[in-house]
């Protein structure tokens, strides 16, 4: 059996070293006290007060609990608990002075002897505490390796700054070179040893004076111009940025103080990060203890929605998806949460007999349906597909939650549904007056959620710029004045889940996804973030829009819509105009019979029959414009994957 490894800072140690402490600090007070000269009669009481001392101190600190204390560790309020721990002891002697009796006058310790060996047993405590984490911290090693470790510089010198100051300070790769804060107090002035070295402004030359190779941000959030300054100029020295980790990020123990990230595109979006709030009241009434399914969870947005909705405590979450390898992904994470039970389903949507199955074996609470076909530019080429999926598998999905007895519905839309130019957004805008023409039976709350694009969801935008990027691009667009609204993946998915509290009688809501963001100043700050120049070192080439593409997309038609703010901040309800319920049925049911037959010029038809925006016509005449420019122009590049517009 293996012997215990020895520890010099145990209790019994420690206890050891205390009481070693407090005897010389009373030797010393007496040798102060009476010049080093002790009278008979107090070399007596010192002698004998010595081991009676030290073994009080020890038994007062083990009682108070100072020795749960890691001395490595220890700190301003580790010091402050020490102060009362050690002032226990001149305390008793002080209460035993004035009430030992007159006869007793040998035992009446002198009041500066009590004082000052307080102090000196105080602050001998404390020292040693101190030393302890001094060589903890490495200051030897680091003194060694003092020149190749990389100097960085820290911008906040708040709380978060003082607390990576202290972390990077154990660490033997970095040095760090001092602070920079707006704070005119701060300015000149030493925190955790390091001094403030000026503002933001003074950025650049503090770089170049300490040869700074890395940034690192301590101030979360930090405002979008602030950061856009940073970046610019760090990447002009060749100088790398890493932002502190979010307090979300933190709690949930997915990194920690020290551990920084780079700068990403979501910190650039100019919006303060939206957060599932888990412990809300309505949110757990609505979710938790609930078996809920969300289709389309081997997405980017339903696996997203699946990882959100376990933090609500459901009974169980059904994660269905005819992809199973995404399935596969979406379930092994959260498997490993352990959060509930998580059950699987490969099926496909579109067959009603396969959702009867689902239904009746898994009896859901709650749907959440995110399946569905959402390429622009695929379900142009592929009409039939788009409507048989997307349109059939909604229907199917409706009919069986009114027959089960499900609780509440959400249907997931996009801003391509308002006046669609597109097949997709044309079938998502069936999809939402599936959803509106069902009357109220059966207690199932339906409501659907539009959003427009998010960002590193597969094959949207930013990660085929980031790819052409690595390829040394081109980055191609199909227009330059293009515009998208862009969220992040957590931030709509985190909206979604609040907008399904509200659902009740076939509302429509919208998120609120800010200012829509030129997609050509999106690549180019993809470009830039990646430390290229703009047009030298990636071009950027334009190509030209093809049909079902718009230049601006609206989460709400003003024309026949109106906007109402909910209880949630970025989720707003729209109210739209009604429409002849029966009328629609019967065009839907001659809309899915010619997908399935592969009728497309009956498919567009019937869109364009159903008064939604949709225009065959328009649609046409812009193929025949683009084609006609495509023959006097540079041939585009005909892989989607190399001409981006926007999912």
């Amino acid at each position: 059996m293996r012997k215990p490894e020895y520890d010099p800072y145990s209790g019994l140690n420690q206890q050891l070293i205390d009481s070693l402490i407090t005897g010389i600090s009373f030797f010393m007070a007496y040798m102060a006290r009476f010049d080093g000269h002790l009278p008979a009669e107090s070399r007596y009481q010192m002698w004998c007060l010595l081991p009676a001392g030290m073994l009080g101190q020890a038994v007062l600190n083990h009682w108070l609990g100072t020795y749960r204390m890691v001395w490595r560790y220890v700190g301003l309020a580790d010091a402050v608990t020490l102060t009362r721990n050690f002032a226990a002891l001149p305390a008793l002697l002080l209460i035993l002075r004035y009430a030992t009796p007159a006869g007793l006058a040998w035992a009446k310790v002198p009041l500066g002897v009590i004082i000052l060996a307080g102090l000196l047993s105080h602050l001998g405590s404390l020292t040693a505490r101190a030393v302890r984490r001094l060589l903890d911290e490495g200051l030897t090693s680091r003194t060694l390796n003092h020149a190749a470790a990389k100097p960085v510089l820290l911008v906040g010198a708040g709380r978060a700054g003082t607390m990576v100051a202290k972390e990077i300070r154990t660490r033997t790769d970095l040095r760090p070179a001092g602070f920079l804060d707006d704070d005119p107090k701060k300015q000149h002035t030493s925190i955790c040893g390091l001094r403030v070295l000026g503002t933001l402004e003074t950025l650049a030359s503090a770089i170049q004076r300490h040869g700074v190779q890395q940034v690192m941000v301590c101030v979360a959030p930090l405002s979008l111009d602030a950061l856009k300054r940073i970046w610019a100029t760090c990447e002009q020295l060749s100088v790398s940025v890493k932002l502190i980790p979010s307090l979300e990020e933190i709690l949930q123990g997915k990194a920690t103080i020290a551990n920084f990230r780079n700068v990403e595109m979501k910190d650039l979006l100019g919006r303060n990060p939206v957060e599932l709030p888990a412990e809300d009241s309505e949110l757990l009434e609505t979710y938790s203890g609930k078996s809920i399914l969300v289709t389309g969870a081997g997405g980017s947005i339903g696996s997203e929605l699946a990882y959100q909705l376990t933090l609500l405590r459901p009974r169980q979450l059904i994660l269905l998806d005819k992809d199973e390898n995404g399935l596969n992904d979406t379930y092994l994470r959260l498997v490993e949460l352990d959060r509930g039970e998580i059950l699987p389903v490969v099926a496909d949507v579109r067959f009603p007999e396969r959702v009867h199955s689902v239904f009746a074996r898994h009896r859901p609470d709650v749907v959440f349906h995110a399946a569905a076909h959402k390429h622009v530019h695929l379900m142009e080429v592929n009409p039939c597909e788009a409507i048989a999926n997307n349109v059939v598998g909604t229907r199917n999905l409706v009919e069986h939650s009114l027959a089960f007895g499900v609780c509440r519905f959400v249907q997931i839309s996009t801003d391509k549904a308002v006046n669609p130019a597109s097949v997709m957004g044309a079938s998502k805008r069936v999809c939402e007056m599936i959803v509106q023409a069902q009357r109220n039976q059966n207690h199932t709350h339906f409501c659907c959620v539009r959003f427009g694009n998010v960002l590193g969801s597969r094959g949207s935008v930013v990660p085929i710029f980031q790819k052409q990027i690595l390829q040394g691009g081109p980055v191609t667009l199909t227009h330059p004045d293009a515009q998208r609204f862009l969220m992040t993946i957590q931030e709509a998915v985190c909206l979604l889940i609040q907008a399904g509290t509200l659902a009740d009688t076939r509302e429509i809501f919208a998120l609120d996804m800010g200012e829509p963001v030129l997609i050509q100043k999106l690549a180019r700050d993809l470009i830039q973030l990646s430390g290229l120049c703009p047009g030298r070192d990636i071009p950027i080439r334009v190509t030209h829009m093809h049909g079902g593409e718009k230049l601006t997309e609206l989460l709400v038609d003003e024309s026949t819509e109106k906007v109402e703010s909910t209880r949630f901040e970025k989720v707003r309800k729209i109210s739209s105009a009604p429409f002849d319920a029966e009328a629609f049925f019967a065009k839907l049911k001659s809309l899915e019979g010619a997908a399935l037959r592969g009728s497309q010029d009956q498919v567009y038809g019937i869109l364009t029959d159903l008064k939604m925006g949709f225009d065959r016509s328009e649609y046409d005449q812009r193929e025949g414009a683009a084609g006609s420019a495509s023959e006097t122009s540079e041939p585009p590049l005909r892989a989607s994957a190399h001409a981006v517009l926007a999912d």
